[in-house]
């Protein structure tokens, strides 16, 4: 018997109906949240960014003078030493005073006989006995006598050559016979207790350097060490031709152990804008350029910077950042952009209290720009 097509038909739609109503596939599981990443971090300092300048300076005494003879005579004595220390009014050379203290003896007596003169006049004045005219007169030839006593006791005293203020003397060239005039160096005289250096400095610098900031200071010679100095003045004009400007500084030399006339190496530290400074591992770099890890709210940011100068171990950057954030410097390699990051809060807290004591005026940029 065969049977019916459409029999078969109910028979599909059972199977069709059993096949719907199996259980649905379970929902698949959510994803864990991120775990935090161990990081190393640091607080966010700012420092100037320096630029040393390096030139060749020159000094000078504090006070220095070439002695000359008022007057010509002849030279009877040499009273000091080469490099000899000597004290103000010192008598360095001595001229043939002979006519001089005549010429004072002379005036001395005619100021006697001009005053005793004028004194009898006055007292016959009195009187009637002398005309006035004749007593301004008297009176006149009394005080010129007292001008030209004056005079005689200058000449008399030019016949010293003396010291004009405390320092060294040089070598001479004058011994006793010989004649001197005006116009014949006797020798040098130095204050060298303090010695001015003045170099000149790149016209760009101009306006950074102030009165009072410290340079360092080289002789070429291997067995004096390096000084301080402070700089005391500062050029108001620009050389044309060398687009210059000089500045000079003060060096003490309490141990004499420097001259004037010495050449120095001249370092000095110019400061700039504060930028943030951070440690060399804290900066990476990718497609778009260098960059660092902030730390906000827990998570890392990523924060673009450029590098303005690389120092010991440090690099003066310049971006979105400002003192006291949160700088990563370790663990960076598995930074993202909102990464959870844990550090050690005690540590930061440490360095937070630090900051002021560890901002220092470090040791100089290592940028060099050298002038001589």
């Amino acid at each position: 018997m065969i049977r019916p097509r459409t029999a078969i038909i109910p028979a599909l739609a059972l199977a069709l109906l059993g096949a719907c109503s199996k259980a649905p596939d379970p929902a698949p599981s959510r994803p864990a949240a991120q775990a935090a990443v161990s990081v190393i971090v640091e607080p966010l300092q700012l420092e100037p960014a320096r630029t040393r300048v390096e030139a060749v300076g020159t000094s000078r005494a504090r006070l220095s003078a070439e002695i000359y003879p008022a007057t010509s005579g002849e030279v009877v004595a040499v009273d000091f030493e080469p490099g000899q220390r000597v004290k103000a009014g010192d008598v360095l050379v001595e001229l043939d005073r002979r006519e001089e203290e005549l010429a004072l003896r002379l005036a001395r007596l005619r100021l006697e006989d001009a005053e005793r003169l004028y004194d009898r006049y006055v007292r016959s004045s009195q009187s009637g006995a002398v005309l006035p005219t004749v007593l301004d007169e008297a009176r006149t030839a009394a005080e010129t006598a007292r001008v030209e006593l004056e005079q005689a006791e200058i000449a008399l005293a030019y016949r010293n050559v003396k010291a004009v203020f405390d320092g060294y003397v040089g070598s001479t060239e004058v011994d006793p016979g010989d004649r001197v005039n005006p116009n014949t160096l006797i020798t040098t005289l130095d204050d060298r207790s303090t010695l001015f250096v003045s170099f000149d400095i790149p016209e760009a610098f101009i306006g950074e350097l102030a009165i009072g900031e410290k340079v360092d200071l080289e002789t070429w010679s291997v067995t004096l060490p390096a000084v301080t100095g402070e700089i005391v003045d500062i050029g108001s004009r620009i050389d044309p031709r060398k687009r210059t400007f000089v500045a000079r500084a003060r060096v003490s030399n309490a141990n004499d152990t420097l001259r004037p006339g010495m050449s120095f190496r001249v370092r000095v530290d110019v400061e700039g804008e504060l930028y943030p400074v951070i440690a060399e591992t804290g900066v990476q770099w990718g497609a778009d350029g260098a960059y660092v890890w902030s730390i906000v709210d827990g998570t890392a940011r990523r924060v673009p910077v450029e590098i303005v100068q690389r120092r010991q171990g440090r690099v003066l950057v310049d971006g979105a950042l400002q003192s006291g954030d949160i700088i990563v410097v370790e663990g960076i390699q598995f930074m993202r952009d909102g990464t959870p990051v844990r550090y050690d809060q005690a540590r930061l807290v440490r360095q937070q209290k630090t900051i002021s004591a560890t901002v220092t005026a470090g040791a100089g940029g290592d940028d060099a720009a050298s002038f001589d």
